[in-house]
């Protein structure tokens, strides 16, 4: 298995997983990652810049977007990861794979605004993805989540209380929990807009 340098120390911590175009990154990402950090009681949150995105036409130059993330995810525990790129990866799947090869011991957890949940249907195996990591959904502004979506049809009995989100890294998956928070309305196709 091909190796890559990964943001941090990983065994035995609590690590969620932000992963994205960033497209650019700006501050409504950075309220789902600090909304996670707090809420999951996580060690850290790794930025994974997506290679590319096949549901996008849209991508920017890797390197604008993997600085744009950079310059977003100043905060403590925050870290940026050209991850997909070192590995010539572009599906989460695989990207899920090979770091929890890479890193038995590490407990991840998937972080995804309510926004992308809404999508996460179409992304490639995203069955296998919610079978394969816990998932945590934070609010975002302009998205509800409701119980005809697929994932949350697929997925209901899976679901953990908010106020047990704490557990969620340590659970075995399918697992996940939606978090409410206040909203940032900030978002990548809105800022490009403005250009």
């Amino acid at each position: 298995m091909k190796r890559a340098r990964l943001p941090g120390p990983a065994a035995g911590r609590r690590i969620g997983l932000l992963g994205g175009s960033f497209n650019p990154a700006h501050g409504g990402h950075l309220h789902v990652a600090e909304t996670a950090l707090k809420r999951l009681r996580l060690d850290a949150v790794w930025w994974i810049v997506a290679r590319g995105n096949p549901l996008k036409s849209e991508h920017g130059s890797f390197e604008a977007r993997l600085t744009s993330a950079r310059s977003v995810a100043g905060a403590p525990g925050m870290f940026v990861t050209d991850l997909e790129q070192q590995l010539g990866l572009t599906y989460t799947v695989d990207t899920l794979r090979a770091l929890q090869e890479m890193e038995p011991e590490a407990h991840f957890v998937w972080l995804m605004g309510a926004d992308s949940a809404a999508n996460f249907h179409l992304w490639k195996d995203w069955e296998v993805i919610a079978g394969r990591i816990p998932i945590a959904i934070i609010s975002r502004p302009g998205t509800r989540l409701t119980r005809a979506l697929p994932f949350t049809r697929h997925f209901g009995d899976a679901r953990i209380a908010e106020r047990d989100a704490g557990t969620l890294p340590g659970l075995a998956p399918p697992a996940w929990v939606y978090l409410r928070a206040p909203g940032n309305a900030l978002s990548s196709t809105a800022l490009r807009g403005a250009r």
